[in-house]
């Protein structure tokens, strides 16, 4: 989706590992307290850099210029990568989803918090159908539109991201056809219900129907604590589009 773009990989961690195998044979080895604190940092950063090391490999392999980074963070993992984009800086950063659809529905934290805090676009991608992998390749890029400023400044930064891609703009319309007036040059798709799900429903037909390869949603803006405000229609779609997803903060 993003070709020959300089990427860094990046593995955030923290002791004590994961691993309770290692972590017995490190306890059993360390003499003091301040040497097994000095082992399990060691172990907990070179395992780190070597994950990172394998995760810049594959992308390289995929066209990327990439390059490995082990993040020593302090908190939750998605809090730690938003703030990284924001201090590198990046124009994007790129998550997995759980991707599990209906009911149980999972971003995970990681993703979860990235979204909800990082001051660039996110590209969230859940597992995808091989079909839906090759159209993240050429497939056209489906806006969803609901004629606020938020979503405007989305269509223009996911064209920035996205260039040379053709973007098809979406707004839907409620099924009493009550409904905030989407922009001109909008498909106007009628959603089956009401509410945040109907319209991500509604958005998940349309990009199957035409192949798309990302949506692409806005967000409200932020809170003085500079969390991100996705309300429900974005959320909805992160949870259950089953596309990769381009959450655009209105500050980016």
């Amino acid at each position: 989706m993003l070709p020959e773009v300089a990427a860094r990989v990046v593995t955030v961690w923290a002791p004590p590992g994961t691993d309770p195998v290692l972590r017995r044979r490190i306890t059993r080895r360390a003499r003091t307290l301040d040497e097994l604190g000095t082992w399990i940092e060691h172990e907990c950063a070179a395992a780190a850099e070597d994950v990172a090391a394998d995760g810049a490999a594959l992308a390289r392999a995929a066209g990327w210029r990439a390059e490995p980074l082990a993040h020593r963070g302090h908190g939750d993992p998605g809090a730690v990568l938003a703030r990284l984009a924001g201090e590198l800086p990046a124009a994007a950063v790129v998550v997995g989803s759980r991707g599990l659809g209906g009911a149980a529905a999972l971003l995970g934290s990681v993703s979860d918090l990235a979204v909800h805090h990082s001051p660039v676009p996110v590209l969230v991608v859940p597992p995808l159908l091989h079909a839906e992998r090759a159209a993240a390749a050429t497939g056209p890029v489906l806006v969803g539109h609901d004629g606020s400023a938020g979503a405007e400044h989305a269509r223009v930064t996911a064209g920035a991201l996205l260039p040379g891609r053709a973007q098809v703009v979406v707004h839907v319309g409620a099924g009493s056809g009550v409904a905030e007036a989407g922009p001109p040059d909008a498909v106007a798709v009628t959603g089956h219900g009401r509410g945040a799900r109907a319209i991500a429903a509604a958005l998940d037909a349309e990009a199957v129907a035409r192949d798309a390869g990302v949506v692409v949603v806005g967000t409200r803006g932020r809170t003085a604590l500079r969390e991100v405000v996705l309300g429900s229609a974005a959320m909805a779609v992160l949870h259950h589009v089953h596309r990769p997803v381009l959450v655009v903060p209105q500050s980016a």
